[in-house]
């Protein structure tokens, strides 16, 4: 069993003689040779999930599966700088409940500071089953997002995405085709702003950062993305007034203004339909109401 620790993981952990290969400890200079067996024996176990008792606003659940409305600043999984508190902890403990031995699995994911609807699936025929659902292109997705900037019509945004060269944990677009997947994002006009318009957008395709990626690319970050740039003060005029009405609709926010708002699949089990759609969270919601009074002025 090979692990991939991060580099200075395995420096560490060579100088303190745990790196083990077929068993034994070796040294900083032992060169690794074919059929090896590489263990790494790390301080905190990567993969041990805790059970955490954390509420779940459950849209929808059967003996089958689950939909749950994700709230923002919840991470999906563990994993760097997130080790508990994530959707994942609290299915654990929520389906431990039911049944001690469930294997459950999340069938899609939406970014940490991303809101709305996941679908689980509570054991591998029905995760298997979701899952090439979505690989398939058989579901549907909306979202709703909040962009810089006026688009006058609504439209389509073609571009493959894939990690961008020079900083690793954001995407890019390359329209070329030269790196990257293929990804469609279908967009409709829900409001309009002084700054800033209101869309519905539909995946065709579900890759990484999409409809922030893509927004990036024509121009229009989402409103308060900091990892695409737009907690910014993009668009608009330069008075006191207008900064400040801005700076405190970032406050609001935990991050991009982006919502998983439907979501549409069939029932692996029953073959039904099913379909559910879930409101802005609060917050959002509050930064809409201010959008809206501050363009009636």
């Amino acid at each position: 069993m090979i692990q991939h620790p991060t580099r200075s993981k395995i420096k560490n952990a060579i100088k303190s003689g745990k790196i083990l290969v077929n068993d034994i400890p070796v040294k900083q200079n032992y060169i690794v040779k074919f059929k090896d067996d590489v263990s790494f024996i790390m301080k905190d176990p990567v993969f041990n999930v805790i059970a955490e008792n954390i509420p779940l606003n459950i849209v929808y659940e059967d003996e089958y599966l689950l939909v749950i409305n994700k709230p923002t600043a919840m991470a999906m999984y563990p994993g760097n700088g997130n080790y508990d508190g994530t959707l994942l902890n609290a299915l654990k403990y929520y389906l431990k409940k039911q049944d001690p031995c469930q294997r459950m699995g999340i069938v899609h994911r939406v970014d940490k500071d991303t809101s709305g609807l996941i679908v689980v699936a509570k054991d591998n025929y029905n995760f298997q089953h979701l899952s090439r659902q979505f690989f398939c292109k058989n579901t549907q997705r909306y979202y709703l997002a909040l962009v810089w900037g006026n688009i006058e019509k609504s439209g389509k945004i073609s571009g493959n995405i894939g990690r961008s060269l020079r900083n690793r944990t954001i995407m890019k677009v390359f329209p070329d085709g030269s790196l990257g997947k293929p990804a469609v994002t279908y967009y409709k006009i829900r409001e309009q702003f002084s700054s800033v318009t209101l869309l519905k957008c539909r995946l065709e395709t579900g890759r990484t950062h999409q409809i922030r990626a893509h927004f990036k690319y024509i121009g229009h970050p989402l409103f308060n993305d900091i990892q695409y740039g737009g907690n910014k003060i993009l668009k608009g005029t330069f008075s006191k007034e207008y900064q400040q009405f801005v700076k405190n609709c970032f406050s609001f926010l935990h991050g991009q203004f982006l919502h998983a708002q439907s979501l549409n699949f069939i029932h692996p089990i029953s073959n039904k339909n099913m379909y559910f759609e879930v409101s802005l969270p609060k917050e959002m919601n509050e930064v809409i109401k201010k959008w809206r009074s501050y363009s009636s002025l």
